[in-house]
């Protein structure tokens, strides 16, 4: 019999032309995730990939429509070739005319190629182009919608653009309209929304006066919207200029940025005072260091951005295994053989030691059963859920293992046929759980679990921001946090706020020569994110009460302040 003969790849694979909005990737579509997620290859501009690679899976390529500067190699204009995990180097692609033969050539072999662009696709003219040429070039493509920044803009910036009286609105793009089109514009009395860039905005507000608009027309003009460096201005078509030079945004560098200005008499100053939800937000653009590693800070990064932060994960310590694993290998066989009544979870990392000692040995959460499992805090049973087992005992008050022991039953001959407790830990654990279990009639197995040691050093870039002041705050989630990060990084700058989980926290602290400016009213690491967001919402409205502007603590300096109070 012949062997199988297996067919050839098609020479064209399928290209989704995806819209990754106007900068937030929390608004991408559902869809657009999905395709991300089954891309070979991605091909975008160095600011769209920003937004989209997160959602893509490891090992995809990553096609740059324009030279990344900073790249190696770059520079003359060739389009890059990387891999999102950073695994390889990077590599030209084939030289190709224009980004359509570039996407047409991704796609041989069949790839399924991602072409993500800014907004929406259906109003990126390139966009368009580039799906005639694989229309007539046979390639399979489909169009995943985006929101558009034109629309997206103005909702991150508090400016909505109807009213109850429907009033008529106008998009234009200053860069491609025509004199026919400001005329139309200028003629008419609805919003306009226009796309400019920073400083053209001045320009595109002339050309709306001379077309008939009043001069006292309120306008806003936002940057870099729907991003935590979002900002907006508020002025009229006659005084944006004057505005700008103001804020000294103009004349500067960054001058091209393109950025959204709204212009019309219902929609935009009047009502932004009390619309302007995003930049509201009580950490809205204030960078805080997390000391902890990205999986540890999952959840708090995701509660801080909730808060309008920018979270930047710097892991303090190192976990490793214990020096003589061999009390920890008969300690999980004795899970097996029925050894033990409970087993007690303290931490994620405990968790994460104790699954990995199971694979090592071919098990799985099966073998937790008939076993009691109690954990310490909502991040380790989280842990434990995922790892597939549901905690029996979690505690009802404080997230510790105080607070363990105030829920612990006490052990009972007649109810408990085995008075023994697993409890895998770190080396440098206190005893207070230990001591309580055996008040409680336990015997207990006390196993080191893992080693911490002190991390690695951060990038110099890291450590320079922690000493110079470039972060708004710091959150200290233990002693040992305080001490290595000041160790391997050096001491925060005085106008960074410095929030602490509990007493013993602070203490070491301020033993460093800090200034403590919140602590958590309980100790949970999500307590201290919202006592963080409830300061920098007292700092916030201090400042709108005084007529300050709103500044972020690295905005700041206490020597600007004095020299401004002495004027």
């Amino acid at each position: 019999m012949s062997p199988t003969t297996l067919p050839a790849p098609p020479e064209h694979g399928h290209v989704t032309f995806l819209g990754a909005g106007p900068g937030d990737p929390g608004l991408l579509t559902l869809r657009a995730v999905e395709a991300l997620a089954n891309a070979d290859v991605l091909v975008a501009e160095h600011e769209v990939l920003d937004v989209v690679r997160t959602h893509a899976r490891q090992g995809v390529a990553e096609v740059h429509t324009d030279a990344d500067p900073s790249a190696p190699g770059t520079g003359t204009g060739t389009p890059q070739l990387t891999v999102v995990d950073g695994a390889s180097t990077t590599a030209p692609v084939p030289a190709v005319r224009d980004a359509a033969h570039l996407v047409m050539e991704a796609a041989r072999g069949g790839r399924r190629v991602v072409r993500a662009v800014s907004g929406d696709p259906g109003l990126d003219a390139y966009a368009a182009e580039e799906m005639l040429a694989c229309a007539s070039a046979g390639v399979p493509f489909e169009v995943v919608p985006g929101i558009a920044t034109a629309v997206g803009v103005p909702a991150y910036a508090g400016v909505p653009l109807r009213d109850a009286q429907g009033a008529d609105v106008r998009f234009v793009d200053a860069r491609t309209a025509s004199d026919r089109c400001w005329t139309e514009v200028g003629a008419s009395d609805g919003t306009v929304v226009v796309s400019t860039t920073l400083d053209s905005v001045a320009a595109a507000a002339g050309e709306l006066v001379s077309a008939g608009r009043k001069p006292d027309t309120p306008l806003t003009v936002t940057v870099a919207g729907t991003t935590t460096r979002q900002r907006t201005w508020q002025a009229t078509l006659g005084t944006i200029a004057q505005t700008l030079k103001q804020a000294k945004v103009l004349p500067s560098p960054d001058g091209g940025r393109p950025v959204i200005a709204v212009v019309g008499e219902r929609s935009a100053a009047a009502q932004r005072d009390r619309l302007a939800w995003f930049e509201s937000k009580p950490l809205f653009g204030w960078k805080v260091l997390v000391p902890r590693t990205k999986e540890q800070a999952a959840s708090l990064s995701d509660q801080l951005r909730s808060y309008g932060a920018v979270p930047h994960e710097v892991p303090t310590i190192a976990v490793e295994p214990p020096r003589t694993p061999q009390q920890m290998e008969r300690a999980v066989k004795g899970l097996v053989t029925g050894r033990y009544e409970w087993i007690a979870f303290t931490s994620v990392n405990a968790v994460k030691a104790v699954r990995e000692k199971f694979e090592e040995y071919g098990l799985d959460a099966r073998a937790f059963a008939g076993i009691k499992v109690a954990a310490v805090g909502e991040q380790t049973a989280n842990a434990l859920i995922a790892f597939g087992v549901k905690p029996d005992l979690v505690p009802s008050g404080e997230q510790s293992a105080a607070g363990l022991l105030e829920d612990w039953p006490p052990y009972d001959p007649v109810f408990d046929p085995i008075d023994r407790v697993f409890l895998p830990r770190a080396d440098i654990a206190t005893e207070t759980l230990v001591a309580g279990l055996i008040e409680l009639g336990w015997e207990v197995d006390d196993v080191t679990a893992y080693r911490t040691v002190r991390a690695s050093p951060p990038p110099a870039e890291t450590r320079e921001a922690i000493k110079g002041g470039g972060f708004d705050a710091v959150l200290f989630t233990s002693s040992s946090t305080v001490r290595n990060l000041v160790g391997i990084a050096g001491k925060p700058h005085n106008v960074t706020v410095i929030a602490c989980i509990g007493p013993a926290t602070a203490k070491t602290a301020e033993e460093h020569g800090l200034r403590v400016d919140v602590m958590a009213p309980e100790p949970s690491v999500h307590k201290l994110a919202e006592a963080l967001a409830d300061f920098g919402m007292r700092r916030r409205m201090a400042a709108l009460e005084a007529g300050d502007p709103v500044t972020r603590p690295s905005e700041r300096r206490p020597g600007a302040r004095r020299r401004r109070s002495t004027t």
